[in-house]
């Protein structure tokens, strides 16, 4: 018997012991069930698009099949709100010589965790960094 029996004797958990013996945040890959939709990809046929349309709320359709949705249903798909053709914006991604969606300004390739913003009146797709740079 020590002076020190008594030190390991906490009224807490340390962060390890949470982490390792009581099941708590573990760090790794993601292992939820719900995977985030690509940014190139419709959220209406969940394939990649290649003629990109985009509603007020950011969603990104595919062409024929955001007219033929709203044909036969006249809402949003996404959202259930009513919905017409002329409100989406055609958007304008600009490609590397890769075949990359990338920044026209800062010719930055965008990924899965790429924030990237359009310009409502001209469809441009920007990524949002590009606020950082610009002058007032």
């Amino acid at each position: 018997m020590g002076k020190r029996q008594h030190q390991k004797d906490k009224m807490y958990l340390t962060y390890t012991e949470w982490t390792t013996l009581y099941g708590g945040k573990r760090a790794g890959p993601e292992t939820a069930a719900f995977r985030r939709l690509p940014f190139d990809h419709c959220c209406l046929c969940l394939q990649p698009f290649e003629h990109p349309y985009c509603d007020k709320d950011g969603n990104i359709f595919e062409l024929q099949a955001i007219v033929e949705y709203i044909n036969k249903f006249k809402s949003n798909p996404v959202t259930g709100e009513a919905l017409d053709t002329k409100s989406l914006i055609k958007l304008n991604f600009h490609k590397n010589a890769s075949g990359e969606f990338h920044c026209p300004v800062l010719f930055k390739s965008f990924s899965k965790h790429s924030h990237i913003v359009a310009v409502a009146k001209t469809g441009n797709v920007f990524s949002s960094e590009v606020q950082k740079y610009s002058h007032p």
